[in-house]
């Protein structure tokens, strides 16, 4: 399978310029950002951008003629739309779809039940897994973006406050990848198209455990940090109780308690990583917390 020509859904938010990056200086596919229409949404000179209408299954199947493979990075309450999309482009001929994951492994059934939003990826994989006569496509798990984990402080250490926020001891093993990462494994996922084909990639940059960057954060300041222990139970308690007033901000405590919390839910290994496989590159640890401290993203 011959992939050239690459859609990219969701060139904003926090990965979709990683993505573009990638696509744009690492790769010789003709790249074209789709953007729904009326969108204000601006992109890098000289990129090619089409839009459409997202609800008008025709207005898209338009916009993505001749192209041979869509990278989708829609933002979480936009994740039925793939439905539309995946139809439009069955209709004109595009051979893959990556779908919005790029995050938690939603094929554990675990990691679904704790966070009850995944359903909605989850959906989606089956979906295309009934379209796949018609369109092949990849699911690609990172676990947490790594060096943004840090920047933002999801990784439970803020590096303005130097204090900690360590879950259920701090020792529980996560998975996690570098923006730029991503980037690239999408790009070897779309050059590796016939072993993919239909596949569950799982790549990750480090596997880490939160007092180990406690270490890494206190030898880096020079300071002892200030730890606050944290429940992951509680916190996801915490979670569910914001949902059920209507603050969707409960869905990054969900997220925080699965990826953080003891149980290693979020240590992907066992799911055979495509790192070497992909030819991906080998990334430098020290320099990857660093840059995350910084407020910088690794490579970027």
């Amino acid at each position: 399978m011959s992939i050239k020509n690459v859609v990219l859904v969701g060139a904003g938010g926090n990965l979709g310029p990683a993505i573009l990056h990638a696509l744009l200086n690492n790769s010789s596919f003709n790249v074209t950002i789709l953007s729904r229409q009326g969108s204000s949404s601006t992109f890098p000179e000289g990129v090619k951008v089409v839009h459409a209408d997202y609800d008008s299954i025709d207005s898209l199947k338009s916009a993505l003629e001749g192209q041979d493979a869509i990278v989708s990075n829609v933002a979480s309450h936009a994740l039925p739309s793939q439905i539309k999309i995946i139809d439009a482009a069955i209709a004109a001929g595009v051979k893959r779809f990556i779908p919005s994951e790029f995050g938690s492994n939603t094929s554990d059934p675990r990691s679904v039940k704790a966070v009850p939003f995944f359903q909605g990826k989850v959906d989606i994989q089956d979906y295309l897994k009934s379209k796949a006569d018609q369109i092949s496509y990849t699911t690609i798990v990172t676990g947490p973006f790594f060096d943004w984990g840090l920047k933002v402080g999801f990784v439970g250490l803020d590096f303005t406050t130097k204090t900690a926020k360590i879950f259920d001891g701090g020792n529980a093993i996560f998975s996690a990848t570098n923006l730029r990462q991503i980037g690239l494994t999408v790009v070897k996922v779309l050059e590796h198209a016939e072993e993919t084909k239909n596949q569950q990639v799982v790549v990750s940059s480090f596997e880490t455990s939160q007092n180990v960057l406690l270490e890494k954060a206190e030898k880096i300041t020079g300071d002892k940090w200030k730890v606050n222990n944290v429940s992951s139970k509680e916190w996801q308690a915490a979670g569910y109780k914001k949902l059920e007033a209507n603050d969707h901000s409960g869905i990054y405590n969900l997220i925080q308690a699965v990826v953080l919390g003891e149980g290693d839910l979020a240590d992907h290994r066992p799911f055979g990583l495509w790192n070497d496989k992909l030819g991906l590159e080998k990334e430098d640890f020290d320099e990857s917390v660093k840059a995350g401290f910084s407020g910088k993203l690794y490579g970027l």
